[in-house]
């Protein structure tokens, strides 16, 4: 799999991480899946044993939703090697999907598909480790307004890749993308409140940002330049 498309996909879950609607609910996801209180996490007592609860808890979140969208990936590129001999007809309107799902993270238009949260919502976490990935499995189901134009994009992507194997490592980059920064949060969340609080300001201009660049990208995948990019890369 080529660097360019791995590193793009890597950035599309930060990009979903640091997005408006999913920053706000992350400490109360890192409450939840840990049975721990906010105040018991921010708080100075029993560090090392909540961060060492913390720890596991998260990365078990982390497997959970990681693992959703690598199956994602799979079922895409599957779907799109069925379709392998529409491959330049699949590529050029998985660019005009891209382009536009770049326009509605950059506030051209709006789409009443990505403004509903089909979320699975869990009222009682399951039991032990097996519950928070369960929970992260739930979060990784869920097609919401901030993530669902960035993984649609790298879904789309993926859907033109060459095999099966691409579109699992292309979503498995994009999980890692979003997982680094959940865990860092998660260990250091006054730190990260902090600073979530001072990035609020530039919150819309990142997002204009962002969906020029998916438009960018949607442009260079109809035209095929995102292809001969990845090849001329690889070759370095």
């Amino acid at each position: 799999m080529e660097n360019v498309t791995l590193l793009m996909a890597f950035g599309g879950g930060l990009l979903s991480f640091f997005s408006p609607c999913v920053i706000p609910v992350i400490p109360s996801y890192v409450s939840f899946i840990t049975g721990i209180s906010f105040e018991e996490l921010t708080g100075e007592q029993n560090r090392g044993k909540i961060m060492k609860a913390t720890l596991k808890n998260s990365l078990f979140f982390i497997a959970g939703f990681s693992l959703i969208f690598i199956l994602l990936g799979a079922s895409s590129s599957f779907i799109g090697e069925l379709f392998s001999q529409y491959q330049g007809s699949i590529r050029k309107v998985g660019g005009v999907l891209i382009a536009i799902m770049g326009l509605y993270i950059a506030g051209v238009f709006k789409i009443g598909l990505f403004s509903r949260d089909i979320r699975l919502h869990l009222r009682n976490k399951p039991a032990a480790l097996f519950g928070s990935f369960v929970v992260g499995a739930a979060f990784g189901a869920g097609w919401t307004p901030c993530i669902g134009p960035v993984l649609g994009s790298i879904l789309v992507y993926a859907g033109t890749a060459h095999s099966v194997a691409s579109g699992v490592a292309l979503l498995s980059a994009y999980a890692l993308g979003l997982g680094i920064p959940f865990l860092i949060t998660s260990l250091a969340i006054n730190t990260a409140i902090s600073f979530f609080r001072k990035m609020h300001r530039v919150m819309r201009v990142a997002s204009v940002a962002s969906g020029v660049l998916l438009v960018a990208a949607g442009i260079m995948l109809f035209t095929g330049t995102l292809d001969m990019l990845s090849r001329y890369a690889s070759m370095i």
